[in-house]
């Protein structure tokens, strides 16, 4: 069974833990994060969920096991995921939702997609997608919704960034 942390919202931990999938008691929150890896052509990598967990195509992310901080959280998550070893990722937005707190990452890395090896109770497929290619999946219900919304927020980080 893997513990999740629970935090207010302020990002203070509470000092309690619930069990992943138990909900979330009222007025404590959970840390979700999210990493955006683009490559030198400017695409970033995604990654088709499993069925088990969706089917959409989606960024890598998840939630830190407890104990662990952001960053490390991330780190897990890619190597879990992907088996991808990654350093120094880019915290460039913390949000809040409904009993959620999230960390979006981003980082520059070029990764060959055969060097991948992809946790298959989470993931099926991955691959590198440009912007206009993510706009096409998620204009057709293809692409997660919500982690659609957050790789808006890293473009406008990005755009930001580049100026």
């Amino acid at each position: 069974m893997e513990y999740r942390d629970l935090y207010n919202y302020n990002r203070t931990l509470t000092g309690k833990k619930i069990f992943k999938g138990e909900p979330i008691p009222e007025n404590n929150y959970i840390m979700m994060v999210v990493i955006f890896i683009e490559n030198d052509n400017h695409e970033f990598l995604i990654q088709k969920r499993s069925m088990d967990n969706g089917g959409k195509w989606a960024t890598t992310g998840g939630h830190p096991k407890s104990g662990q901080t952001s960053i490390e959280g991330i780190i897990t998550e890619v190597k879990e995921e992907l088996g991808i070893e990654i350093k120094n990722p880019i915290l460039f937005k913390q949000a809040s939702g409904k009993n959620t707190l999230c960390d979006l990452y981003y980082l520059k890395q070029n990764i060959d997609i055969n060097n991948i090896n992809i946790q298959k109770e989470e993931v099926d497929e991955v691959k590198w997608a440009n912007i206009s290619e993510i706009d096409s999946l998620m204009k057709n219900g293809k692409f997660n919704k919500g982690h659609y919304m957050m790789f808006k927020d890293c473009l406008e980080y990005l755009k930001e960034f580049n100026n």
